[in-house]
């Protein structure tokens, strides 16, 4: 009879890597993909090097299941924030008002999951990942098209777009700093869902207060 992992054991087996993913992304948020090493990892979950090796047979192995959660859990976040809303374009407001303030509030772990050069492998990941961004939004612009809230554009352009203006004004390097400044972090991406909702077509996107109700309530909790 085949041997059966009981549930007490995949239970810790998944508490295990868990443990090894949030170790990773710490170090990542404050050094950068490339501050991610095995041993420098396993040194922060309190695990030996071999153990990590066993559930993630090389770095990039551990970065590319690191971006993969990551993506997950933002993408999951703007969902569940355009699925609050009470409309199509307060829905497409939420979810970059979402995106935008979570990435900002960490930045460089945000830079380093989405831009920050590792290798080919970990690229293609992120590209997945700029990819599903653009799809939600891209789905958030035809449903505010369609209900006739925007006019008609070309969403396969307008969508990437956004999540670029998102990439440069937030998070690249010629982005300002707004460490510690809570006023300056929400003024920013209240800026950037401004600029998105102008460029989409909505030029009183302030006066109708779309801007406010989504990213007010975020800097709130």
């Amino acid at each position: 009879m085949p041997y059966r992992r009981t549930e007490n054991v995949v239970r810790r087996l998944a508490e295990r890597e868990q443990t090894i993913l949030d170790a990773a992304r710490a170090i990542a948020a404050e050094g950068g993909m490339g501050a991610v090493q095995i041993a420098i990892v396993a040194e922060r979950a309190d695990i030996a090097a071999g153990t990590v090796y066993r559930y993630f047979p090389s770095k990039t192995d551990l970065v590319a299941e690191l971006v993969a959660a990551v993506a997950g859990r933002e993408l999951d976040a703007m969902t569940a924030a355009a699925k609050a809303a009470p409309g199509p374009l307060s829905a497409l407001a939420a979810a970059i008002a979402t995106f935008a303030a979570r990435a900002l509030n960490e930045r460089r772990l945000a830079w380093a999951v989405m831009a920050e050069p590792v290798d080919a492998a970990v690229d293609a990941m992120r590209l997945d990942f700029r990819q599903s961004l653009a799809a939600e939004f891209d789905a958030r612009i035809r449903t505010a098209i369609a209900g006739s809230h925007l006019p008609d554009q070309d969403a396969r352009v307008a969508a990437p777009a956004i999540v670029g203006a998102m990439m440069e004004g937030l998070l690249g390097p010629l982005a300002p700093s707004h460490d510690g400044d809570a006023a300056g972090s929400r003024e920013a991406v209240q800026t950037v869902t401004l600029l998105a909702l102008r460029a989409l077509g909505v030029v009183d996107a302030r006066a109708r207060g779309l801007v406010a109700q989504c990213v007010l309530p975020i800097f709130s909790r």
